[in-house]
């Protein structure tokens, strides 16, 4: 078992379609497989899902899934040659009707362009190496720009608009047929993109009720307009990804450091998991080791207290998949060391519906501070209890047990958590020493440890925890 508490979300691809491969960065600390649904045919995804379900159970382990639905994102047509060369001063025609891209004229596949935007509103091309002004527009299927930074445009890049209120809906027609693929293959996680505030999340967890799916959703915060609205989303959402791509292509780049602190800091204290992605260790896409920059990255993600850092092109199409999966494991476990990620307190609310389990869940881990506990051991259906215990960021391992398949794969995805399937219900005192037991012969404990139990009494009482107790292991 890996014992790293930060968890590690890696991208499934090409790089990853072999079962050696694949094994090898599962017995290496990998948390979360992503699915990336920008990318890949279904038959694709589907020989991932059978592949890491496969090696879930030969290796008994918890991997779980995250679909990663595409969103509306904007992207240029295709250039004739490949490639179109802009000079700065000059100016641009773009056309919302499909046309082999020129220096005077290209095309993307966004209809409403003419309308949603304004005069001298900036737009931005491949990752904002183009930045064009609007100069006007024909409010049909048409506008005309001037090139501030000229250069090389590529066919199918993508288009960001910093200053333009976006009318199309955040699923698209391709994202429901996804969705519908993803719930079809019970997939753990949804990750959606471009959120722009708390409505699209209800909207898509309306659409996953309806297929009475347990799916949890991450909300990709990529927009300028889910910052302003990012209390709300949190609240409705299960987790958040500071998408840090099109982040620092939507917004000035230098603020983007701050805002992945800060919504680090927003979700834990909501204890809601949050994955911090993009470039993450981007050289190891060709080298063997990552530039000291990226190292840093690394570690000051895992020092804000973030749940689990992602891998995109690193695993998908990298030449070294199993290799980054070494050195980000190895960073994790260094940066886990210091003290000051640990014991983040937040007291529970008097007013809460679960205040009687968040004060059980608050004093187990100022319990396990103060006795240096080795474990906090629970029992949980819905998975509340193990979140609420992760929010604290306990050093203590914190462990649970669960007759609900479902969460233990969600749960994989939670700082410092690990998952254990449990059915037994006999006593609260029975269940305890079972799963003491069970823990050592696993040799996750030894004799003398001191570990922590929160339970409910009586024990088929699943609505909350109301007890802890105190114990060695024998």
């Amino acid at each position: 078992m890996n014992i790293n508490k930060t968890k590690i979300v890696a991208t499934m691809g090409p790089s990853t379609s072999s079962k050696k491969v694949l094994k090898e960065m599962m017995l290496n600390g990998l948390n979360v497989c992503r699915l990336n649904f920008s990318h890949g045919s279904y038959d694709d995804h589907k020989k991932s899902i059978s592949l890491i379900n496969e090696l879930n159970k030969e290796l008994d382990l918890e991997v779980s899934i995250l679909g990663d639905l595409q969103g509306p994102k904007i992207r240029t047509h295709l250039m004739a040659n490949d490639v179109v060369k802009l000079k700065e001063g000059g100016q641009l025609k773009i056309s919302t009707e499909e046309v082999l891209g020129t220096e005077q004229l290209i095309s993307i596949n966004y209809k409403a362009l003419p309308s949603d935007v304004k005069v001298n509103d900036r737009i931005l091309i491949d990752d904002g190496k183009i930045v064009l002004k609007v100069i006007s527009s024909n409010s049909q299927d048409e506008i005309l720009t001037e090139i501030i930074n000229g250069g090389n445009l590529y066919s199918k890049k993508g288009v960001n608009f910093p200053n333009t209120d976006i009318s199309s809906p955040s699923m698209t027609e391709k994202d429901k047929k996804d969705l519908e693929f993803i719930l079809d293959n019970d997939i753990d996680w949804v990750a959606l993109s471009f959120v722009r505030s708390a409505h699209d999340i209800i909207d898509l967890k309306h659409i996953i009720s309806l297929k009475n799916s347990s799916a949890k959703v991450i909300a990709k915060i990529e927009k300028p307009e889910a910052i302003t609205d990012i209390d709300d989303i949190i609240q409705h959402s299960d987790g958040l990804m500071v998408a840090r791509g099109d982040l620092g292509v939507e917004i000035p780049f230098q603020e983007v450091p701050l805002i992945q602190k800060r919504l680090i800091q927003k979700c834990r204290q909501n204890a809601k998991p949050v994955i911090v992605a993009t470039q993450m260790m981007e050289s190891m896409m060709t080298n063997l080791t990552p530039t000291r920059a990226e190292v840093n990255d690394v570690a000051n993600a895992v020092l804000d207290g973030t749940d689990a850092v992602m891998l995109s092109g690193e695993t998908s199409v990298g030449k070294y998949p199993v290799k980054v999966i070494k050195v980000i494991n190895n960073i994790i476990n260094e940066m886990e060391k210091a003290e000051e990620i640990y014991h983040k307190e937040e007291a529970p609310m008097t007013d809460h519906d679960r205040f009687i389990t968040d004060s059980i869940c608050f004093n187990a881990c100022r319990l396990a501070l103060r006795v240096n506990a080795n474990a906090i051991i629970t029992m949980s259906f819905s998975g509340y209890t193990a979140y609420k215990i992760s929010s604290q960021r306990p050093k203590a391992s914190v462990y649970v047990f669960t007759s609900n398949k479902k969460i233990m794969s969600q749960l994989n995805l939670v700082w410092g958590v690990h998952a254990f399937y449990y059915n037994k219900r006999i006593s609260t005192d029975h269940t305890i020493a079972d799963i003491k037991y069970i823990l050592k012969k696993k040799s996750i404990l030894n004799s003398g440890d001191m570990v922590i139990n929160i339970a409910s009494i009586p024990l088929e009482d699943l609505g909350g925890s109301n007890m802890l107790k105190l114990s060695k292991v024998d």
